[in-house]
Formats: C-alpha cells, sequence, structure tokens
C-alpha cells in the first residue's frame, strides 16, 4: 500500500458516505466484509458489534442512512499500512473517528474496526 492509494480510497469512500450514495460505499467492501463498531452493538443488539457479508452491511449502512440524512463525514487524515488504510476523520453526528480498513488480493475492504473517541 502506498500513500497515493490510500489517500484515494479514502477520499473516494468519503465522498460515497457524503453523497448518502449506497451503491458506491458498498463498491468499496469486499463480498465476505466484517465491521466491527460499538454502534453496531446498538442497531445489531448484539454486544459482539459486528457485521458479517455484504448483504448485512447492505441493510446496516441503508438504516444508519436512513437515521442520520445530515451524516457528513470530514476526512482529516489516511495512515497507510502493508494492506490496510486507517481513515480518521469528523463524523457529523458522532465526533471524531478511526476507521481500521484491511483490503483483500483485489483492494476491497474486508475487515473494518470502528473506534469512537466518545463512544456514548
Amino acid at each position: 500500500m502506498d500513500k497515493t492509494h490510500a489517500h484515494a480510497i479514502a477520499h473516494e469512500w468519503v465522498k460515497a458516505f457524503n453523497r448518502h450514495d449506497l451503491e458506491a460505499i458498498l463498491s468499496h467492501y469486499a463480498e465476505s466484509v466484517e465491521l466491527t463498531s460499538l454502534l453496531a452493538t446498538r442497531v445489531l443488539g448484539d454486544p459482539a458489534g459486528t457485521v458479517r457479508g455484504k448483504p448485512a452491511l447492505r441493510a446496516y449502512f441503508a438504516k444508519a442512512l436512513a437515521a442520520s440524512p445530515d451524516l457528513r463525514f470530514e476526512l482529516l487524515d489516511v495512515f497507510t499500512g502493508v494492506n490496510s488504510v486507517a481513515v480518521y476523520f469528523r463524523n457529523s453526528i458522532r465526533g471524531l473517528q478511526i476507521e481500521i480498513m484491511e483490503l483483500d488480493a483485489d483492494g476491497r475492504i474486508a475487515r473494518v474496526l470502528v473506534h469512537h473517541r466518545d463512544p456514548a
């Protein structure tokens, strides 16, 4: 992963969320994606807070976007890893977040760990 590629992924991902374009958002994710988030613990009622598979992720994101029509992300920084990107941004509803995204061989997001500054 190089800096240019990591920044491109982050910028396109943020733009898709800011447009509330569910198909564009999902285009970044692998079919077997796993996303773990404190917010998912509440939405799913599952203490593990993990969404597994693209169909479940579609339902989760659709519900979240519908509940938050004014949701906007402001990209603050991007960090690169071997096969991962960490996106640091401000969520207009939940505040500061970092999403660590592991990519598969096709460059799709296969695993996500979402971190909130203030989980309350």
